[in-house]
């Protein structure tokens, strides 16, 4: 049985029939043992051949993989960043045909870098759609999966496609149930969506389940933001009856939970902020002073509290509300309002200027649009204040003394001048001097220095300089591709083909005029579509191309009729009568509506 176990052959035919069996002597167990131990001993050294050989295949590929991740970060946070070169590292990942989950991260991180810092849209689609793709096909890859998502809808709605983001972002929400961050981030963004939509209803329910998810994984720190998010909108939809239960409930939640300190009284800043609104709303200029001062209270604690860097235990609490930097500046915001209705004027103009002056500090590193709102409200305030004081010239001063307006009337002002011809030569060369981008302009703007280019480029096709309107205009290109400007890209692309085509260089006009007329249709711009539409008809009637300048002549010709359809029909409008009224009573009567009223009426 030993034998046959190592392999030896039946005894009948070994011995022969009949023979009695014969032990095996010790020396041929030893050879055969030595001979399957060799064996064996050469088959664990092929193995771990064969696994050092893999190991070192798989340090290889991570040493490649960390080497293009770590030159394309380099690339990308340098001063200035040098984004072609990232993205050249970053698309070097794929000839090495990696596995999925690189594959499906390399998608992911090739699509923010051009979302975020290119205006090649279509690319930046096309790695999010692929790494939103494969990410679904891999087990626990929920942060490349759902940041995916999150990222391909946000550009789904720049490229206005919020029919393409919607179901996106259902999607997401409904596999993201197992990771409490994504779920909640998720649901946050749709409602956003939705309120841009002014379908308030829809984000006030999808806040509600939000509330509600976060309740049953054990945030109530998230489920108040959810609340307090859903009350702003029911206040901004005036359903007041709704409103206050749910703020008592806020209130109950902000007090009972315990956490980190910054992220509590952010909470209680949100509830109060609310609160106050609430009242003045309603007119309760009394009512609201013991909330008022609850929120000046709270706004200075934050001030004296230090960001902690501990994350939250609970995934589901990494949200904010506000940076306490811009908490500051709202509750400026809301004093300033509370002394107007309370008529403690002086007291408005105290608090107007200190949060103005903290906005000048903010808006020198932070770009955020909430800021400019800020700053827009607390103009109207001051202006209102001054009126009422009986300081009209300072009031009229308060509307010219920011160097960005100044310079965005100028430079409209300039284009209206230039448009109508020779009758104003001396006061547009005036202006054009102060508007000069190349040695004096007063904003540092990106988008006003564009314009500002676009402008004189205008004026120098008029005059027929066209060598020195093409520099211009492509200063202006350079500049507006660089910060998304679209219509003054646009605008810029149908003037230089307009030279092009005056030149007689066809081929250069086409190449411009294209381009300007798909992004006029994006935007989309119907005056630009019209002149789009015009200068193609135009330069395929040049070009003997008789079917595209038929085309481009019945495209013009449907702009045209939309356009003048359009005029007739504002004409024809009561609220029109407006621009001439200078005197005596409104010229349009109406009756009070239920619901939110955009009337132009409605605000006189």
């Amino acid at each position: 049985m030993f034998q046959d176990a190592l392999g030896g052959r039946s005894r009948e035919s070994r011995e022969g029939r009949g023979a009695p069996p014969r032990a095996p002597s010790s020396a041929s167990l030893w050879r055969r043992l030595v001979v399957v131990e060799a064996k064996m001993a050469a088959q664990a050294a092929a193995a771990a051949q064969a696994a050092a050989a893999q190991a070192a295949q798989a340090e290889a590929a991570d040493s490649w993989y960390l080497a293009l991740l770590g030159f394309a970060e380099h690339f990308r946070t340098s001063s200035p960043p040098k984004i072609r070169l990232c993205v050249h590292c970053l698309q070097a990942v794929f000839p090495f045909k990696p596995p999925q989950r690189i594959e499906a991260r390399t998608h992911l991180q090739l699509g923010s870098v051009l979302y975020h810092h290119t205006k090649n849209s279509e690319q930046a689609r096309s790695h999010l759609e692929k790494a939103w793709l494969i990410s679904q096909q891999i087990p626990q890859f929920e942060d490349v999966k759902f940041e995916a998502a999150s990222l391909l809808s946000e550009l789904y709605c720049q490229e206005n496609s919020v029919d393409a983001a919607k179901p996106l972002l259902r999607k997401a929400i409904q596999i993201s149930q197992q990771t409490p961050y994504w779920h909640c981030r998720l649901l946050f963004q749709l409602a956003q969506l939705h309120t841009l939509e002014k379908d308030l209803v829809s984000a006030c329910d999808l806040l509600g389940v939000g509330a509600e998810y976060a309740r049953v994984v054990g945030s109530e720190y998230t489920r108040a933001l959810f609340l307090l998010s859903k009350g702003m909108l029911l206040l901004m939809e005036r359903k007041l009856q709704e409103v206050h239960p749910l703020l008592t409930l806020c209130g109950q939640i902000v007090e009972n939970w315990q956490g980190n300190p910054i992220q509590k009284e952010s909470l209680r800043v949100f509830f109060l902020v609310l609160q106050v609104t609430h009242y003045l709303d309603a007119g309760q200029v009394k009512s609201v002073k013991p909330c008022l001062k609850q929120l000046q209270q709270c706004i200075q604690t934050i001030s004296t509290l230090h960001d902690d860097e501990i994350l939250p235990s609970n995934p589901a609490d990494l949200f904010h509300w506000l940076p306490k930097e811009h908490m500051c500046v709202l509750v400026y915001l809301v004093t300033v309002m509370h002394s107007m209705q309370a008529g403690y004027l002086e007291k408005a103009q105290k608090y107007t200027d200190k949060a103005l002056m903290q906005l000048e500090k903010l808006k020198m590193l932070d770009c955020s649009p909430i800021l400019s709102s800020f700053q827009v409200i607390l103009l109207e305030h001051i202006i209102m204040c001054r009126l009422v004081t009986g300081h009209k010239a300072t009031a009229l001063q308060e509307l010219t003394n920011h160097q960005e307006l100044w310079a965005f009337i100028v430079t409209n002002l300039a284009s209206v001048y230039i448009r109508e011809g020779n009758r104003h030569q001396e006061v547009l060369y005036s202006l054009l001097e102060r508007i000069n981008p190349d040695h004096s302009f007063p904003v540092s703007s990106h988008c006003l220095r564009a314009a500002a280019f676009y402008v004189r480029g205008l004026f120098s096709f008029f005059q027929g300089r066209y060598n020195e309107a093409k520099r211009f205009l492509r200063e202006t290109l350079k500049m507006s591709n660089a910060e998304d400007l679209n219509r003054l890209t646009a605008c810029s692309l149908v003037l230089l083909g307009h030279i092009f085509y005056v030149l007689g260089n066809h081929r250069e006009s086409n190449n411009m005029v294209v381009p300007a007329m798909q992004l006029a249709s994006k935007i989309p711009d119907m005056s630009v579509q019209l002149w789009s539409s015009a200068l193609l008809r135009d330069l395929n009637k040049a070009c003997g191309n008789a079917m595209d300048a038929h085309e481009a002549a019945q495209m013009h010709q449907n702009f045209s009729q939309q356009l003048l359809q359009d005029h007739i029909e504002a004409c024809s409008l009561p609220e029109h009568n407006l621009i001439t009224w200078t005197d005596g009573p409104p010229p349009v009567q109406f009756q009070a509506q239920n619901g939110p009223n955009t009337s132009l009426a409605s605000l006189l």
